[in-house]
């Protein structure tokens, strides 16, 4: 019950009034299902075909009047009354469908909206801490299987009050009868608690199965090109084997589950309306019309009680998606980075002087500082790059500098000004970040431009392409700008793909560029054509690079050599190649000697 409440309360607080309405539409269809059921004694009286004596019952008085009025009268207008009430019945019922149809595809979306906010505005930690695949799991499968879980709500709470309507008709009719089913009816729902419990933990067990194949088709369609190249199929088909069966397994397992408790409820039933018409007629003298009636009440009631037991069964299923849904939407909330990120009126940063850490610290974790002790002077509109060996801190500072991550301990400074939350949005819209795996959208090239700079014009676009070299072989497509360049960019090569993400970094006229090993992967033409692209941009904002190929940051203003999450070395290009017996002069001589 406690999860029901807490269903109730997170859909309530979406639906608010539509939820209400719909309920009272509901009441109003029991009531009129129960005024056409009592309506059943006079039609059948007046038939002659049975006498059914409703003397010294409450139907006497309510049908009492019927006995004047003549029979070739009085039964079509029963039998009118009765077709207006079906009628009037199915418009609610249609009207009620409707309205939770839209209830549910609209909280159904809600979710997704709300989870999808809170996901892009959580900070960098929370992605470093979460695998990608599982937040591609919940905006998925778990969002869609908590919308069935409201689809089965708005049923419950439909049936419950259909219930609740018949049984208070038939305590009217004859309150120690229906006290005698109802016992035995309440008797039946506790001894199939167990189903409840079954269904939740099924419904656990499937929301671990479906990240566990979601996450390994994921990793393996990432991987697919290292899958083949090592001839690893087979053991990747024994293990979508072994998780398909398992996820076979727990769904046949729930039919089995709803199907045994729904043959419990259709088996008692039939013996509890056997047993109470013996006991109504031999203990409790009960009168044909009123027994008639109260068997057609519980024989129309039963299903709706299996019913109502089968939208639990569904409930507990769903129950841990949805808790997990909004667990996650409660974790992004607490790892939310700052307010108003769509505020127009925040304008980018323009950087004048430069930018300075002072006394940095950072950690990912209690192991160990992957930052120590970073005193650093970036100056505006120079070229600083970052080296050292892999695991040396150079990301780590890079994402410092972009305000991904807070330092623990020191200040990150923009022209003297703290970095802080009120001014990270400025910081973020000031600049543009190439990554080593340069990402782009199975879309047009002028559609991944146009994602940084929605109004940019086609010049503005082909300006941006010149400055990265990359107008050349963009004007040698079949269809130029307009041209598909599938899934993250395969239908270009590696030094094709890197340009065009640089072009739309330059595209959004960065203060500031940052480039993130960008030309490790590329060959010696492409390395060149990124660093002319640069040498031009160069005075014109403020670069910053980490570079694994040294031979590309030959003009720079400033290297600075990390090494253990510490600067050990700062200068120029030359000056440091120099110095024989440092860190930067045996990562430039392993260099050359590894060119061939």
């Amino acid at each position: 019950m406690k999860d029901i409440l807490y269903f109730l309360k997170q859909i309530h607080a979406y639906a608010g009034k539509k939820l209400y309405t719909n309920m009272f539409a509901m009441m109003l269809i029991g009531l009129l299902d129960g005024i056409g059921i009592l309506l059943l004694i006079p039609m059948i009286a007046m038939t002659g075909v049975v006498n059914l004596d409703a003397e010294g019952t409450p139907l006497a008085g309510v049908l009492g009047f019927l006995q004047d009025i003549p029979g070739a009268v009085g039964l079509p207008v029963i039998l009118a009354a009765f077709v207006l009430i079906v009628i009037g019945q199915n418009l609610i019922q249609r009207q009620i469908t409707i309205r939770n149809t839209r209830i549910q595809h609209g909280f159904f979306r809600h979710m997704r909206v709300e989870t999808y906010r809170s996901l892009l505005h959580a900070n960098w930690r929370f992605f470093i801490k979460n695998r990608k695949s599982d937040l591609v799991n919940f905006m998925t499968a778990e969002i869609a299987r908590s919308s069935a879980g409201t689809h089965s709500f708005l049923q419950f709470l439909a049936s419950l009050i259909f219930t609740c309507i018949q049984i208070g008709l038939a305590f009217w009719l004859s309150p120690s009868i229906t006290s005698f089913v109802l016992a035995c009816g309440l008797i039946l729902l506790f001894f199939n608690r167990k189903f409840l419990k079954r269904s939740l933990e099924l419904g656990s067990r499937n929301f671990t199965l479906g990240k566990e194949y979601l996450g390994g088709v994921t990793d393996q369609i990432n991987g697919i090109k290292d899958i083949k190249s090592n001839t690893l199929e087979e053991s990747r088909m024994n293990w979508f084997k072994k998780v398909t069966a398992s996820m076979e397994k727990e769904q046949v397992e729930y039919t089995v589950l709803k199907t045994t408790s729904q043959l419990y409820y259709k088996v008692a039933s039939a013996v509890l309306i056997a047993v109470f018409i013996f006991i109504a007629v031999n203990l409790f003298n009960a009168q044909a019309a009123q027994l008639m009636l109260i068997i057609v009440i519980f024989s129309r009631l039963w299903p709706r009680v299996a019913g109502i037991q089968g939208s639990l069964e569904q409930i507990a299923t769903t129950m841990p998606s949805f808790k997990a849904v909004k667990a996650l939407q409660n974790e992004c909330r607490e790892a939310k980075e700052f307010e108003n990120i769509n505020s127009t009126d925040v304008k980018p940063i323009e950087v004048h002087k430069g930018i300075e850490c002072q006394n940095i610290q950072f950690r990912y974790n209690e192991s160990g500082y992957a930052l120590k002790n970073i005193n650093l002077s970036i100056p505006a509109n120079q070229m600083t790059a970052f080296v050292g060996r892999s695991g040396a801190g150079k990301s780590t500072l890079i994402d410092l500098l972009m305000g991904l991550n807070q330092p623990e301990q020191g200040q990150v400074l923009i022209d003297g000004t703290p970095l802080t939350s009120d001014n990270l949005i400025s910081l973020r819209r000031a600049i543009s970040y190439v990554p080593q795996d340069p990402f782009l959208f199975n879309a047009s090239i002028r559609e991944n431009l146009q994602l940084v700079v929605p109004d940019a014009t086609e010049a503005e676009m082909w300006e941006a392409l010149e400055f990265s070299s990359a107008a050349e072989f963009v004007r040698k497509l079949p269809e130029g700008l307009d041209s598909l360049i599938g899934d993250r960019g395969i239908k270009l090569s590696g030094g094709e793909r890197q340009r065009l993400v640089l072009a739309r970094a330059i595209l959004r006229n960065p203060s500031i560029l940052v480039l993130d090993e960008a030309t490790s992967a590329l060959d010696t033409e492409n390395e060149a054509k990124i660093q002319a692209a640069l040498e031009r941009l160069k005075g014109k904002m403020t670069i910053i690079v980490i570079a694994h190929r040294l031979s590309t940051i030959r003009n720079a203003d400033q290297v600075v050599v990390l090494d253990g999450g510490e600067i050990i070395q700062k200068g120029g290009f030359t000056q440091l190649a120099a110095q024989k017996k440092s860190t930067f002069s045996h990562l430039l001589r392993n260099q050359m000697e590894a060119t061939p």
